[in-house]
C-alpha cells in the first residue's frame, strides 16, 4: 500500500482532558502532502458550510401551502424530520473517504463518501451518501476489481477535524496492505453510547448491509464481529432505498433490554435517520413482567402451546342449538336451526375468531333476506345491514361464536383443568397441565397479572382473533435468546415485509435458547430466509478471544472458535485474591489500575453480587455508576449485572468471580462467555474462588 499520513498529533494540554484521539495521524511532511491536507480541510469546510445552508433552507420552508389541517401537520412532520436528518454533528466526520474514479458517467470523477449527501447552490454534489450505490466500491473495491475506482483516500481525524490522510492506488494490481488508519479506528477508544461503524464496514458486513429488502437474513456472528452495527447500518440502508415504502409500513429494531437500546440509540441518528421504532420483545407485548417459575416459563414458551391456544380458542365456538327467528312488520322469518350449523361448520377453522363473528352475522342475514325474496320482496343492501345488526342475530351469535378476548381464553385454560385437558388433547402430558394450573390466577380475567411467557401467548391468541398489522422491516438483536412463541409473535409483525436476525448461538442464555438459525427461521414462519456468518472479529483482541473459547465446548460445542485480526499480546490478565476477604482490596487496585488507561471501563459480576462491590468501591472513592435495565449510562466506569451485558461492549473489562457468574443460572457458562468478550482492549479477570474448570490453567 502507498499510505500518505499526514498532519502532526495536537500536543495535550496536561492540565485539561485529553482530547479525542486521533488515528492515522504522523508528523507532518512538506510540499505536496502538505497543500493535499489544506485542500481536503477546505473541502471540509466548504461541505460543512453546504451542509449548513441546505438545514436552513429546509427550515424555511412552510407547512402553511397545504389544502387542510391535516396535510399541514403531515407536512411540517415531515419537515421536522428533514431538519432533524440534516443537523451537522462537528465531532463526526462529515466524510471518511474519497474516490478517485476513472468511471465514464455524469457524476464527478473525484466524489466524497461520506453519512449523508451533501450538495452546493448549483446541486453539485459535495458528499455522496455512503450508501449511494456508486460509494460501494469504497467498500467492496480492491485491485482484483477496481469497480472503476483508481485511488481510495482514507482521512484520519480529530474530533471533526482531518488530521491525516491515507492513499490505496487499486489499478497497480499489487495487493494491499494492512490501513493503519482503519486499523486505529476500528481500536480507538471509546466511551458513552455505540458509534456507527460507516467508516469501516468490512466488504462481507457491506453483503449484509446492502442485501434486498425482500431478503431475510439470519446472522450468525461470533464476538467482535459487529453484527449489532451491521443490523443497524442495514436499517440505514435500505431507508435510504426504499424511502416512500418502508417510511409507510416502519421499521424497527427490537433488543434485548432498554439499556441496550440506549446504547445503540445514538448511530441511526447520526447517519440522518431518525424515524426507526426502537424496543424490546417485552415492550413489543405488552410490558408484562410478572415474575414466574422457570419451568412454568420454560413449558409456556415450547412451540406446542400455538396447537393448545388454537384449539382453547375455537372451542369457545359451541354446536347451534336453535335456529333463527327474525321478524318485520307481520312477516316472521325463520334460518332453521340444521341450516345455522351448516354455516358455522362452513365458517369454523377457515376464518379468523373475530372475523368469522362478523361473517356469521351478515350469512345469517343473508340467509333471512332469502326468505324474504321467497315472499316476493326485493330487499338491498341497507336491509342487509339492519338485519345484520339486528338483536336476533346478535344474540345467537353471541350464543354460539362468543365474542372473547385474548386475556379470557387465557384466563379459562389456566384455572379450568377439565378446558385445559380438552384443548391440548395428547400435546401436553398430564404433569406438564398440572405445571401450567400451578400458578393461582385471580378469579376475574380483568384482575390478572401476566409475565413474560404469558405476554407471547396472549400475542398468539390476538393473532387468532384479528391479523395484527405488519411491519416493513424488523431487526431483531440478540435473537439467539428468544423463545419459539416470541419468535412466533415477531414473524407475525413482518409477514408482508422481511427481517435482519442477529446473534450469536454460543451466547444463549435462556432455557429455551436455539441451537440452529434454521429452527428460528421455522419459528418466524420464513421459508426463504438466508443464514449466514461473520466469523472474523475486529475489535475483541484475539487473546482475549482465545480464552473465552475455551467455554466453546460446554456452551456450543458444534461452533467453530471465533477469530479476530488483532493478536492483543498482554490484553488479557488474571488475578487471584490470596483469601475471599481480600477480594474487595484486589478489586479496588485493579480498578485503581485500569483507570490509569483511556477508554470506558465495565466492571461485569453476577447481578447479585453487585451492591457489595459497589459499596467497596464507593468506600475505596471510587466514582461509578451501576447498570439498571432501563438505560445505559454515560460513566467512565460502569458496574454491569452480568444479566445485562449482552450486546455492550466498553474498552477495558474487568470480570469478577466468573464461578459467581457461571452458578447463578441454568446456562451460566454462556453467561460467562458473554460477559468475557465485552472488552474492546483489556480484560481483567479478579476472582477468590477458584476459575471454572475450563478457564484453570
Amino acid at each position: 500500500m502507498s499510505g500518505h499520513r499526514l498532519a502532526p498529533d495536537i500536543p495535550e494540554n496536561p492540565q485539561s482532558p485529553p482530547p479525542s484521539p486521533a488515528y492515522g495521524a504522523a508528523p507532518a511532511e512538506t510540499g505536496a502532502e502538505d497543500a493535499v491536507l489544506t485542500a481536503e480541510r477546505a473541502h471540509l469546510t466548504r461541505s460543512r458550510e453546504a451542509l449548513r445552508t441546505m438545514r436552513e433552507h429546509a427550515q424555511s420552508l412552510s407547512s402553511d401551502a397545504a389544502a387542510d389541517w391535516v396535510s399541514e401537520q403531515t407536512l411540517r412532520f415531515l419537515l421536522d424530520q428533514r431538519v432533524a436528518a440534516l443537523a451537522d454533528h462537528p465531532d463526526t466526520p462529515l466524510f471518511f473517504g474519497r474516490l478517485d474514479r476513472d468511471a465514464d458517467d455524469d457524476l464527478p470523477t473525484t466524489l466524497y463518501v461520506g453519512r449523508r449527501h451533501v450538495h452546493d447552490q448549483a446541486s453539485r454534489p459535495l458528499v455522496i451518501d455512503w450508501r449511494a450505490p456508486v460509494s460501494r466500491a469504497f467498500y467492496q473495491a480492491g485491485p482484483s476489481d477496481p469497480m472503476g475506482v483508481a485511488l481510495r483516500r482514507r482521512f484520519g481525524y480529530r474530533g471533526g477535524e482531518i488530521t491525516a490522510f491515507e492513499d490505496e492506488p487499486l489499478t497497480q494490481g499489487e495487493p494491499l496492505g494492512p490501513s493503519r488508519i482503519l486499523t486505529e479506528e476500528i481500536e480507538r477508544p471509546r466511551t458513552g453510547p455505540m458509534r456507527d461503524i460507516v467508516a469501516t464496514i468490512q466488504p462481507d458486513q457491506d453483503e449484509i448491509v446492502r442485501s434486498n429488502l425482500a431478503q431475510t437474513i439470519c446472522v450468525q456472528g461470533a464476538p467482535g464481529t459487529g453484527k449489532t452495527a451491521v443490523g443497524l447500518h442495514r436499517a440505514a440502508y435500505l431507508l435510504f432505498t426504499h424511502r416512500e415504502r418502508l417510511t409507510r409500513s416502519g421499521v424497527v429494531i427490537v433488543g434485548p433490554n432498554r439499556a441496550f437500546l440506549s446504547y445503540i440509540s445514538s448511530v441511526l441518528p447520526a447517519l440522518g435517520e431518525v424515524k426507526v421504532g426502537q424496543t424490546t420483545v417485552v415492550d413489543l407485548l405488552g410490558g408484562h413482567t410478572t415474575p414466574e417459575d422457570p419451568a412454568i416459563a420454560a413449558l409456556k414458551s415450547d412451540p406446542r402451546m400455538a396447537d393448545v391456544l388454537r384449539r382453547a380458542l375455537w372451542l369457545h365456538v359451541v354446536k347451534p342449538s336453535e335456529g333463527l327467528v327474525f321478524s318485520k312488520g307481520a312477516h316472521r322469518y325463520r334460518v332453521a336451526d340444521y341450516e345455522v350449523r351448516e354455516i358455522v361448520a362452513g365458517l369454523r377453522g377457515t376464518t379468523r375468531y373475530g372475523p368469522g363473528r362478523t361473517a356469521l352475522a351478515r350469512r345469517l342475514a343473508h340467509a333471512v333476506l332469502v326468505g324474504m325474496e321467497r315472499r316476493g320482496g326485493s330487499p338491498d343492501d341497507r336491509v342487509h345491514d339492519s338485519v345484520t345488526r339486528s338483536q336476533p342475530v346478535k344474540r345467537l351469535v353471541d350464543q354460539v361464536w362468543p365474542k372473547l378476548t385474548p386475556e379470557q381464553v387465557l384466563h379459562r385454560l389456566f384455572t379450568d383443568a377439565d378446558f385445559l385437558a380438552a384443548a391440548s388433547r395428547d400435546t401436553l402430558t398430564p404433569d406438564e397441565r398440572d405445571l401450567l394450573l400451578q400458578r393461582r390466577l385471580p378469579r376475574s380475567w380483568k384482575t390478572a397479572r401476566w409475565t413474560v411467557a404469558d405476554a407471547s401467548l396472549l400475542d398468539e391468541l390476538a393473532d387468532l382473533i384479528d391479523r395484527p398489522a405488519s411491519i416493513g422491516h424488523l431487526i431483531v438483536d440478540e435473537a439467539q435468546d428468544l423463545s419459539p412463541m416470541q419468535l412466533r409473535a415477531l414473524g407475525r409483525r413482518c409477514r408482508n415485509g422481511s427481517a435482519t436476525v442477529l446473534g450469536d448461538l454460543a451466547q444463549g442464555t435462556t432455557p429455551w435458547s436455539t441451537r440452529s438459525w434454521k429452527e428460528v427461521l421455522t419459528h418466524l414462519d420464513i421459508d426463504d430466509g438466508t443464514v449466514t456468518e461473520l466469523t472474523l472479529g475486529f475489535r475483541v483482541p484475539r487473546e482475549i478471544l482465545d480464552y473465552a473459547a475455551r467455554l466453546l465446548p460446554a456452551v456450543a460445542p458444534d461452533l467453530a472458535p471465533p477469530q479476530s485480526l488483532r493478536p492483543g499480546a498482554g490484553s488479557l490478565s488474571v488475578h487471584e485474591a490470596p483469601a475471599p476477604e481480600a477480594l474487595a482490596d484486589t478489586l479496588t487496585g485493579t480498578v485503581t489500575h485500569v483507570l490509569t488507561r483511556e477508554g470506558s471501563i465495565g466492571l461485569i459480576a453476577a447481578d447479585h453480587s453487585l451492591p457489595a462491590l459497589s459499596t467497596a468501591l464507593t468506600e475505596a472513592g471510587q466514582p461509578h455508576t451501576v447498570l439498571t435495565p432501563d438505560a445505559h449510562d454515560d460513566h467512565r466506569l460502569t458496574l454491569v449485572p452480568a444479566g445485562l451485558a449482552k450486546g455492550l461492549e466498553y474498552d477495558h473489562v474487568i470480570v469478577v468471580e466468573p464461578a459467581d457468574i457461571a452458578a447463578a443460572e441454568e446456562r451460566g457458562l454462556a453467561r460467562l462467555y458473554v460477559a468475557l468478550t465485552r472488552a474492546v482492549t483489556s480484560l481483567t479477570v479478579v476472582h477468590a474462588t477458584p476459575l471454572p474448570a475450563l478457564l484453570r490453567d
